[in-house]
């Protein structure tokens, strides 16, 4: 079998191949559930993770069943959208008074936010594949007390379209010569193609938006902190 290295895309401890080869199936599993709702794990590589995992499935390297891998993957995906919501939750509108620091990104909470507030429940399943909009999604769901049911159907459905179809897509395409020898440039692909959806999403949001009448009378701010004039708020 053919050895299979990768450029770091960024430090070495973001490399997935090196976070792998270091913590091997736990750490991906805590990776996952960390850059799915903890506010510390924004800037972990997901997408670039799974795909090389299951990648190194079908290569040996990592010795575990894909349905295992896939089956293990979902459940920390799913978990970890549930801490951000119970956290979101607990925390409420002083999240968005929260100052800025090294890791913490007040640009980061608002962002999420407009993007929960323009897609609703769906939000959980798109911002899936989108790097730090997942991280930050769940818990804005929980600061505008998205009703739970709806938010936990959403929640498996994303978990389970990101978390395994990542993964087997890694794994389908381990096997081709051209990707076990151009594996960062794989990878690099994977993060620009999971923000297509969300493109087209803005596009139409945006060719509305222009052929829209202009709204009369105040806008939305209206003195409240974003989290109580959430739409999608539990009454």
């Amino acid at each position: 079998m053919t050895p299979m290295t990768t450029l770091a895309l960024g430090p070495q401890w973001l490399d997935p191949d090196y976070l792998i080869g270091e913590f091997g199936l736990y750490g991906v599993l805590a990776i996952v559930f960390a850059e799915s709702g903890l506010l510390i794990g924004f800037f972990l590589p997901g997408d670039s993770l799974l795909f090389t995992t299951g990648l190194l499935v079908t290569a040996g390297t990592l010795d575990k069943p894909l349905w295992l891998v896939c089956l293990l993957v979902v459940l920390a995906a799913v978990l970890g959208d549930q801490a951000g919501y119970l956290f979101g939750r607990k925390v409420g509108p002083s999240l968005f008074k929260r100052p800025d620091s090294k890791i913490f990104k007040q640009e980061n909470v608002e962002k999420a936010h407009e993007f929960f507030e323009k897609y609703g429940p769906k939000s959980l399943v798109l911002a899936r594949f989108v790097p730090v909009i997942r991280t930050f999604t769940p818990i804005i769901a929980g600061v505008v007390r998205m009703n739970y049911r709806s938010f936990l159907i959403f929640n498996i459905i994303g978990g389970t379209l990101w978390g395994a179809g990542v993964t087997l897509l890694g794994a389908a395409l381990g096997n081709v010569a051209f990707v076990k020898t151009n594996i960062e440039a794989m990878l690099v692909a994977i993060v620009l193609i999971s923000v297509v959806p969300i493109a087209i999403e803005f596009l139409r949001a945006r060719s509305k938006a222009k052929k829209a009448p202009p709204v009369s009378g105040g806008g939305p701010e209206d003195g409240r902190p974003p989290a109580q004039r959430g739409r999608h708020a539990k009454r």
